[in-house]
């Protein structure tokens, strides 16, 4: 783990932009325990406390948890990210609600923008998906579903929009899999068939309609 010794002034300041980097560039990845306090303490060259002080900001931030007893995870990338997943499980219908409506005009600008590679994309990432579910092979679900909601967002061609859907990543693959009903054979799954041909089409109303109407589907099924 590559982490300069810090300077004296503002170490706690420094510590936590250290850390978060090794979060960020994914040194440190999802669901990983970062190494020992007195690992860090080494590497950084700075006491116990302002490791604790950073760890403790970092963990109120969302991008890491402590775990008594089993040591400290990293829990999402971003700030954004980390306090919209915290909402998942007891607060899955907030977190569906922001996904609607980022998405609904993601796909409504997608089926504008979209070019004919993305749009083939989009088309393989569906049909694993839904290759997926009839064999009921959930975790490639939950991937696959991730991948193609990030995609049709990045094919609106906002850069704005595309940014701040791709922080929230963490979160939406957390409410898809919050969402995927187990119990359930694949036929009868929530369909993005029909938001897949409005974006071919170029149909843009159809395409926020469609978006916003399979998360109006979640929210009534699972809240």
């Amino acid at each position: 783990m590559p982490l300069a010794t810090t300077r004296r002034a503002g170490l706690v300041d420094q510590v936590i932009e250290q850390m978060r980097g090794a979060i960020t560039t994914g040194e440190w990845p999802v669901g990983q325990r970062i190494p020992p306090e007195p690992e860090l303490v080494t590497a950084l060259g700075v006491g116990r406390n302002t490791v604790r002080e950073a760890v403790r900001a970092l963990s109120h931030a969302g991008l890491l948890e402590v775990r008594q007893g089993d040591g400290t995870f990293v829990r999402a990338t971003s700030e954004i990210s980390g306090a919209v997943r915290r909402m998942c499980g007891t607060e899955l219908k907030e977190v569906l609600q922001v996904r609607r409506t980022l998405e609904m005009e993601g796909a409504r600008l997608a089926a504008k923008h979209r070019t004919d590679a993305e749009l083939a994309r989009l088309t393989e990432l569906l049909h694993k998906r839904d290759a997926a579910m009839e064999s009921e092979q959930w975790a490639e679900v939950i991937e696959h579903d991730t991948a193609f909601h990030v995609l049709l967002v990045q094919c609106s061609h906002n850069t704005l929009l595309a940014e701040l859907y791709q922080g929230l990543t963490e979160a939406v693959k957390a409410s898809v899999a919050a969402s995927v009903d187990t119990s359930q054979p694949g036929q009868d799954q929530v369909s993005h068939t029909g938001l897949l041909h409005a974006v071919r089409d170029g149909d843009q109303e159809k395409a926020a309609i469609e978006a916003g109407g399979f998360f109006e589907e979640l929210i009534e099924k699972f809240c």
